[in-house]
């Protein structure tokens, strides 16, 4: 049994007109009518909330896994089978990790009636959450007592990447829409490279196409008709090293590593490309062969579940000796990784030339957002006068300029890259994938 603040407030007044009493002796009489009232008015308050045994049930409805990144929905639903209306205060355990005390919600039920409760979470990690119990404090119309309620049962969620954008670029993939989340519609450039099949000349075809020994024969025009190269291998290699520990609203660059990886799959599968992972670290730690069979981004989702960043350095020839291992036909390796400077991107320079001369590499590192927008305020007046300030500001700035001096040298020695905030980018990567297919650069 609970009391509400309904209860002391009427208490206090019971307690003003006994004490008026002593100035005014009739008040006294009066005092004691309304204590009398207000126990008679307790006793009833608490037959009305424990005259049944089991009067209120609550459910905890939600998916049975989370996805990384994401807002997911959790609903509660409470059903009255109390005779009145009856006032419900909702407190839903949720995984302490979240570290949020705005769980709780109030609502009125009708009698008899049910209400559905909903709220979102955001994890910005993986891994398995504890759900507790449900609280839900009850209330009749009198006010004064408050009984709880203890329901539902504690449960376990696995977090994992962020299938939940995976669903959405599917459905704007099957619709065509995909330009409502950033993709560009890039114009093919040159030629298919598949021969599908041979059909006659109609106006408006590439007169470079026409096929002459199978027009001779048949006495009219006939062309080639080619199609996209298909089941070109496309992988991601996510470096697991500490570079990759730092964070950007909550999440590591790991987790948004991760989460690109998993829709650069899913957009190469439905391209008809095969889609394979590697992650590395002071060693190679997990290899997937790339395919394209039903059920396999299941199993790069379950593969992506467990990884977890180290607080080693990277070491780039393990990979390069067991990437040209476990891969002997050209593909594209998209390496996800994170450069402290221009030094530390020199010194792995070398088995990033031995990677991009067996295979297509595209280099993705991440552009400090933050950083970015300190560098793009002018000094006002008093920063200037503080050397400290200066200093700093400058030193940003430096920072910012050999991120865009990494590019231009892996540029100058055939690299690709993509520089890029963390926000951006699974965009960004499904952009320079499709543009790279289209101009034939895998």
């Amino acid at each position: 049994m609970y009391i509400t603040r309904r209860f002391y407030i009427v208490l206090s007044v019971v307690v003003a007109l006994l004490a008026s009493g002593y100035l005014w002796s009739p008040m006294f009489l009066i005092g004691r009518i309304v204590l009398l009232l207000f126990v008679l008015t307790v006793i009833a308050d608490g037959m009305l909330l424990w005259g049944r045994k089991q009067a209120l049930y609550a459910q905890r409805m939600m998916a049975d896994r989370f996805s990384n990144g994401d807002e997911n929905e959790v609903r509660v639903r409470v059903e009255s089978s109390y005779r009145f209306p009856v006032g419900v205060e909702v407190i839903d355990e949720i995984p302490f990790v979240f570290q949020r005390r705005d769980v709780c919600f109030r609502a009125d039920i009708g009698a008899g009636e049910s209400k559905t409760i909903k709220y979102t979470l955001r994890p910005t990690r993986r891994g398995v959450y504890g759900f507790g119990q449900i609280r839900v404090f009850v209330t009749s119309p009198v006010g004064l007592l408050q009984r709880r309620f203890t329901c539902g049962e504690q449960q376990d969620v696995k977090v994992y990447p962020s299938f939940l954008m995976l669903h959405q670029y599917e459905l704007l993939a099957i619709s065509n829409n995909l330009t409502e989340m950033g993709i560009k519609r890039i114009r093919r450039v040159g030629h298919h490279t598949d021969f599908e099949q041979i059909k006659d000349y109609v106006a408006g075809d590439d007169f470079r196409t026409i096929n002459w020994k199978a027009s001779a024969r048949r006495s009219k025009l006939m062309v080639n008709v080619y199609q996209d190269e298909r089941s070109q291998q496309v992988y991601n290699v996510i470096d697991k090293g500490r570079v990759m520990q730092q964070a950007f609203r909550g999440m590591t660059l790991l987790d948004y590593s991760i989460n690109a990886s998993l829709v650069l799959s899913y957009v190469a599968m439905y391209k008809e490309d095969r889609a394979g992972l590697a992650t590395f670290s002071s060693d190679f730690d997990t290899f997937v062969p790339a395919s394209r069979r039903p059920g396999h981004i299941q199993t790069l989702l379950e593969t992506l579940y467990a990884q977890q960043t180290e607080f080693g350095e990277t070491d780039y020839a393990a990979l390069v000796a067991n990437l040209n291992q476990h891969v002997t036909k050209r593909s594209l390796v998209v390496l996800y990784t994170n450069f402290t400077g221009l030094v530390s991107m020199q010194r792995q320079l070398p088995y990033l030339q031995q990677l991009n001369s067996r295979h297509r590499l595209l280099v993705v590192f991440f552009e400090d957002e933050e950083l970015r927008e300190y560098v793009s305020q002018q000094p006002s007046a008093a920063v200037r006068q503080s050397t400290e300030e200066y200093y700093r500001h400058v030193m940003a700035d430096r920072f910012a300029y050999e991120q865009r001096l990494i590019v231009s040298t892996l540029r100058q020695h055939g690299i690709l890259s993509l520089l890029t905030t963390p926000e951006h980018l699974s965009v960004e990567v499904i952009n320079r994938y499709l543009e790279m297919k289209a101009r034939q650069q895998l």
